[in-house]
């Protein structure tokens, strides 16, 4: 009789977990071609040069905290215009304008919407976003105008997020305005 219960709690869990490997079976599945489209991109992205044979990207790997991620990163302005300026800390409040969509162009998300705390601001901390716009964040002075592409590994994952499909590479124009509060609170 003390067995029941034991064994009942098995039987449940192993339920659960099954149920959880469909779902996520499910996903893999049905957005394969999606995902294949999105990996794809991002491999062509990488690949992609100039006119001199240049990287027109920079791959950027947070090494210090996953050495396995990374975004890819292209700076309209002159970064050597802007080096002077500050860098966001992990734990600064930064204003940014951006603009995302996903590889078809359809955009999902603008600061451009937004009024508070500022027209287009969008008000944040690195620590608050996905992993992708954090890396971008800490790799950017104020001033500094990019496109972000994020591999989905580094934004929603396989799961989305309200109108981003799982399996999503994120792409971003984005603007760092200023840094409000640069100050490391303990």
């Amino acid at each position: 009789m003390k067995r029941l219960p034991i064994l009942l709690v098995a039987v449940v869990a192993m339920a659960v977990f099954l149920s959880c490997n469909d779902e996520d079976t499910n996903y893999w599945t049905a957005y394969k071609e999606w995902r294949e489209s999105n990996l794809q991109y991002i491999a062509d992205k990488e690949a992609e040069t100039d006119a001199s044979g240049k990287a027109v990207y920079t791959k950027v790997v947070p090494t210090s905290w996953n050495s396995q991620g990374f975004i890819l990163i292209r700076y309209y302005n002159d970064t050597m215009l802007t080096k002077d300026n500050l860098k966001p800390l992990l734990t600064s409040t930064v204003d940014v304008k951006y603009r995302g969509h996903d590889i078809n162009d359809v955009a999902f998300d603008s600061s451009f919407l937004r009024t508070s705390p500022a027209d287009s601001i969008y008000r944040t901390k690195p620590t608050n976003v996905v992993e992708g716009w954090t890396i971008a964040l800490m790799n950017m002075h104020i001033g500094d105008s990019c496109e972000v592409i994020i591999p989905y590994q580094q934004g929603y994952g396989s799961t989305g997020s309200q109108s981003i499909a799982p399996y999503s590479t994120l792409i971003f124009d984005m603007k760092l305005v200023a840094i409000p509060g640069y100050e490391v609170k303990p």
